[in-house]
């Protein structure tokens, strides 16, 4: 399923050479591992969906992966709720299933693990519907300075300038280092060198550089992180741009680009908490 979600033919691009013939008469292929070159073809047909809704289910998919929990990936309420309880996530569970009072219900999913069960109550997907509807009409009511607030964060989390800045220092600085390195090496190889004295100048240099390149990782992942989370606020802008009026019906997609997660709690509060940051209580 994955492999079909992360799919960049569904948003119109093309990735060529993945994998490469072995042998042609026995019609044998490996995926590519840097034996041949690949390439990236931008726009090279029709979208399925629209290239922002493609990144925003890889933004999904990276967020499941990282909270560390499996999860039934069929509902829009998947890894949303969370137990006020333990921080576990809801799971659904069917009450009756061989009778006419058959219902689906969302409980903590470890409300029977532990010595003393979670006290937070199980919700009825048609209530869930309704909450959400709730806290996104109080969230409207303050619909141009939440539209206005979204857009300044993502002007400042597309400005990479800084980050940009000191990973190109890090970057020559690393060329400096290596150098240093090389020319130590050659140097011991073509005359007698004190042998302690170039084996502290090689962990010396070795570990300037392991350090650069750590910090160098660093800078990648707090410019991938900025660039998340403005696919969330982008995601979340857009539904909200497109809300004039509070729907009368729940909408997945609306419920998706929206929120972040619900938590729900034993005093029957439920409080969602948006891709904005904004927290809004609703009642069961």
């Amino acid at each position: 399923m994955e492999n079909i979600l992360s799919n960049e033919k569904y948003k119109g691009d093309a990735h060529l050479q993945k994998c490469y013939t072995v042998d042609f008469l026995a019609k044998k292929r490996n995926a590519n591992e840097g034996e041949m070159p690949q390439y990236y073809v931008e726009g090279s047909h029709d979208a399925i969906i629209k290239p922002a809704e493609w990144q925003l289910v890889q933004t999904e998919i990276q967020r499941r992966k990282n909270a560390g929990r499996s999860h039934n990936c069929c509902s829009p309420f998947s890894a949303k709720l969370k137990c006020g309880d333990c921080g576990e996530y809801f799971g659904f569970k069917v009450w009756h299933s061989n009778s006419k009072y058959k219902r689906t219900v969302w409980q903590c999913n470890a409300k029977f693990k532990g010595e003393s069960k979670c006290s937070t109550p199980h919700l009825y997907e048609q209530r869930i519907n309704g909450l959400f509807l709730e806290a996104l009409g109080i969230l409207m009511e303050d619909r141009e300075t939440a539209i206005a607030d979204c857009r300044a964060v993502m002007e400042a989390l597309t400005d990479c300038s800084r980050i940009d800045g000191e990973a190109e220092e890090v970057s020559n600085e690393m060329e400096v280092v290596a150098g240093m390195i090389q020319r130590l090496v050659d140097e011991n190889a073509t005359r007698k060198l004190d042998q302690e004295d170039y084996r502290r100048k090689y962990v010396g240099y070795a570990d300037r550089y392991a350090a650069l390149e750590s910090r160098m990782d660093g800078l990648k992942q707090e410019r991938e992180r900025r660039e998340i989370q403005h696919d969330l606020f982008s995601g979340f802008l857009s539904g909200l741009e497109e809300v004039r009026e509070l729907p009368v019906d729940f909408s997945e997609k609306l419920f998706h680009r929206m929120v972040d997660y619900a938590t729900v709690h034993s005093d029957g509060r439920v409080v969602f908490t948006f891709r904005n940051g904004a927290e809004v209580s609703t009642e069961i």
